[in-house]
């Protein structure tokens, strides 16, 4: 089993917009490890959803067996994908505010 490891300063990445609601006490949790790590909280959002996903064995090779056999729909989605990537939000002051902002439902 691999370690998560968090380099401190390492946050300048291309990114995608993602939106999504978490629990206030995650929200804390991320936060506080953005300041001891001296990160954006983008990046620590990112590299525990990366660790978290490389753990999960079933969905590598999910992902590998996509991989190496697309399907039709695949192809259909991959211009999606392009245009996501293109509209990512350069500026990295706006994610890092939003990152700790919490939608309670």
């Amino acid at each position: 089993m691999s370690k998560l490891k968090i380099e401190r300063g390492a946050s300048r990445i291309k990114r995608t917009k993602l939106q999504s609601s978490i629990e206030q006490s995650v929200a804390n949790d991320i936060e506080l490890m953005a300041e001891w790590s001296d990160n954006e909280t983008h990046y620590i959002v990112n590299e525990l959803l990366r660790y978290a996903l490389a753990q999960s064995e079933e969905f590598q090779q999910y992902k590998a067996q996509r991989a190496s056999h697309p399907s039709r729909s695949d192809v259909v989605s991959k211009p999606t994908l392009a245009t996501a990537k293109a509209s990512a939000d350069p500026t990295s002051k706006q994610d890092t505010a939003s990152a700790g902002t919490i939608s309670r439902a």
